[in-house]
C-alpha cells in the first residue's frame, strides 16, 4: 500500500510541474499574439521558474529517498539542465530580449513538457502496477 502512495504523491508532484511549464507557455503565446506586454510576461514567467525548479528537485530527493531509482535517474538529466541555466544566471527570461528569444523560449518549454509528460506516464504505469500487486496479495 505504501507504493501506491508513493506514486501518488509523485503523480501530483508532476501535475503540478505540467501545470507550470502549461502556465509558461500560455504566458508566452499570450505574448507572441500580442494579448499581453514583454514585461507582464517576463514578470510571470520569472514569478514560477524558481519554484518550478524545487519541485524538480524535491520530485527527485523524493524517488531518491523512497528508494525508486530509475525515476531518480530519469529526474536527473532535468534537474542537471535546470541547475546549469539556474548556475549560469539563465534562468530568468528577459524583458528586453524576450521577442528574440520566443521560439527559443517556446521550444525549451515545450520539451521540458514532453519530458514531465513521459515522466508521468511512468507514474501512472507504476502506480496502477503497484495497486494491482497489492490487490493480488
Amino acid at each position: 500500500m505504501g507504493d501506491i502512495w508513493t506514486w501518488l504523491i509523485s503523480f501530483f508532484f508532476l501535475i503540478a510541474l505540467v501545470g507550470i511549464i502549461v502556465y509558461q507557455l500560455v504566458c508566452l503565446a499570450d505574448l507572441e499574439f500580442d494579448y499581453i506586454n514583454p514585461y507582464d510576461s517576463a514578470s510571470r514567467i520569472n514569478s514560477v521558474v524558481l519554484p518550478e525548479f524545487i519541485v524538480q528537485g524535491v520530485l527527485c530527493v523524493f524517488y531518491l529517498i523512497t528508494g525508486h531509482w530509475f525515476m531518480a535517474i530519469l529526474c536527473l538529466p532535468y534537474l542537471y539542465y535546470n541547475f546549469q541555466l539556474y548556475s549560469k544566471r539563465q534562468h530568468l527570461v528577459d524583458v528586453t530580449e524576450i521577442f528574440n528569444l520566443l521560439n527559443w523560449e517556446k521550444k525549451k518549454r515545450l520539451f521540458k513538457l514532453a519530458y514531465i509528460i513521459l515522466n508521468l506516464f511512468l507514474t501512472i504505469f507504476w502506480m496502477i502496477y503497484s495497486a494491482l500487486d497489492d490487490h493480488d496479495d
